[in-house]
């Protein structure tokens, strides 16, 4: 378990409490550990999907997650996008996550409750069905073991695939237009700003989400600051082996991801990104349990005044182009000339564009969980 203060720590044991006058056999401890079941393909992974693990974790105290095998999800709805190591990886990165089990049964069953001994299990409020039409969660809903969350307004794997291909559609096509530079140069500027690249997403940011999914704990004095910073679109597995490895760059780490503004992520992307607008990524980055902090419209150049204000002890970027300011200036000048600028190797290539050629070559199979 990583002690980073996003998540619960392993369940107490049951013989500590066994001495009801032990000085460690506080109320908390005594109370039995609620355990919750939780399942699904994940296939696409997105802050929706962290929202319900989220909320599932809320209901009890450790949280297990089931995730289906290739075989099975081609069973009953098609082959994957995304491979079964591709997928356990992504789930066991989501902070509120304790334990995953790899190859669940695609039918949620008691026995399966059981065996883990969860006590109930939670899904969203949708209906999955099995190829031949029954309810997937027919039995423990009858065996009222089962409990719903509300599904994340604003976003959906539907969605996020119809992004993609209208991007891939209107990439060359609408970039040079006068009414793109109209929408480029009005952006942030009022109610009427609307991005043309994430215009298309019905997510509402509120304080309330960004405070449910941030950790809200400070770096402590022995804690080493690492600092990134980059678009972060469309969170996936590439992201989540890069900070795996900026997180393992230190024996207390306390990583901050500075996440650009769409109109600066636009400027060095190009084509029509990013997919999902800022607000959506800071979600997806929070989620992730090798992330402490976000800055939200971090600086394109990682100056003087970020380093000093966040007492950044390192700097790390990927094996990814570094591209030059507005002024042509490399963003990372001065952390190099501190000498605490890192190039991190997490022998995963994988980009943004790679995972969106991916999913359009799959996007048949685009309804997946």
């Amino acid at each position: 378990m990583i002690k980073n203060g996003h998540h619960a720590v392993s369940e107490p044991s049951r013989e500590a409490c066994a001495n009801p006058g032990a000085a460690a056999c506080s109320p908390e401890k005594r109370k039995r550990v609620v355990r919750v079941w939780c399942d699904g393909c994940y296939d696409m992974v997105h802050y929706g999907h962290s929202n319900q693990l989220r909320q599932a974790k809320a209901m009890g105290d450790y949280l297990i997650v089931g995730v289906h095998s290739d075989e099975e999800i081609a069973k009953h709805k098609g082959p994957p996008v995304f491979t079964q190591p591709e997928r356990y990886k992504m789930v066991r990165a989501i902070k509120w996550v304790d334990e995953i089990v790899e190859g669940a049964p695609y039918v949620t069953t008691l026995e399966t409750l059981e065996k883990y001994n969860c006590d109930f299990c939670v899904h969203g409020d949708d209906i999955t069905l099995t190829v031949d039409g029954k309810d997937t969660y027919e039995e423990v809903k009858r065996m009222d073991r089962y409990r719903e969350c509300k599904r994340t307004q604003g976003v959906s794997t539907t969605d996020l695939v119809g992004r993609m291909l209208l991007m891939t559609k209107a990439h060359h096509s609408n970039i040079d237009s006068s009414e793109y530079q109209q929408h480029t140069d009005n952006f942030g500027k009022g109610p009427k700003g609307h991005s043309p690249w994430t215009g298309v997403s019905q997510f509402l940011q509120t304080s309330q989400k960004i405070i449910q999914f941030a950790s809200g704990k400070e770096p402590q004095t022995a804690d080493t600051i690492i600092y990134v910073a980059g678009a972060f679109d469309l969170f996936h597995i590439g992201h989540v082996d890069f900070l795996e490895t900026v997180y393992k760059q230190a024996d207390r780490p306390y990583v901050i991801v500075g996440l650009h503004f769409d109109q600066e992520v636009n400027r060095y992307k190009g084509k029509n990104y990013p997919i999902m607008n800022v607000h959506e990524r800071t979600l997806s980055v929070l989620a992730c349990r090798y992330v402490s902090e976000v800055v939200i419209g971090a600086p394109y150049t990682v100056g003087k005044d970020l380093l000093d204000h966040f007492k950044v002890d390192l700097v790390c970027h990927g094996k990814t182009e570094v591209f030059p300011d507005k002024d042509g200036s490399d963003p990372y000048a001065v952390p190099k000339k501190r000498g605490i600028f890192h190039t991190v190797d997490s022998g995963n290539g994988l980009t943004t564009d790679d995972i969106v050629q991916r999913i359009i070559e799959n996007r048949r199979d685009y309804h997946h969980f």
